[in-house]
């Protein structure tokens, strides 16, 4: 399955990352998942302090369409809602390691 929404229009693999995980909540929202696997969408708003829910929703719904992270609904009173990474995303969150590892040195120890 093609991950992205445009694919075969890309430059390069960066490209097509940024594709992916454009803007500042996404990868927040995939550090937030690494962290604390199978969370409710309650706490992700608060792991991803500043997030409207509005655009939680909808970013977790693109991360959903593209194969990065799995919506789990549990039929219980009151309905249950967890999200968690799939492999995908997982592997996604490792290739952005390096990037946590670069700000940390160049831009939070300045």
């Amino acid at each position: 399955m093609p991950v992205g929404r445009r694919p075969g229009s890309y430059v390069c693999g960066i490209d097509a990352a940024m594709d992916v995980i454009g803007g500042k909540w996404k990868v927040l929202i995939l550090w937030a998942l690494d962290a604390y696997p199978s969370s409710r969408f309650g706490e992700l708003r608060r792991l991803v302090p500043g997030v409207t829910e509005k655009v939680l929703t909808s970013h977790l719904r693109e991360l959903e369409q593209d194969g990065i992270v799995h919506r789990e609904v549990y039929e219980e009173v009151p309905p249950r809602v967890e999200y968690s990474l799939t492999p995908l995303g997982t592997s996604l969150n490792a290739a952005l390691v390096p990037l946590g590892v670069w700000g940390r040195e160049h831009v939070l120890e300045g």
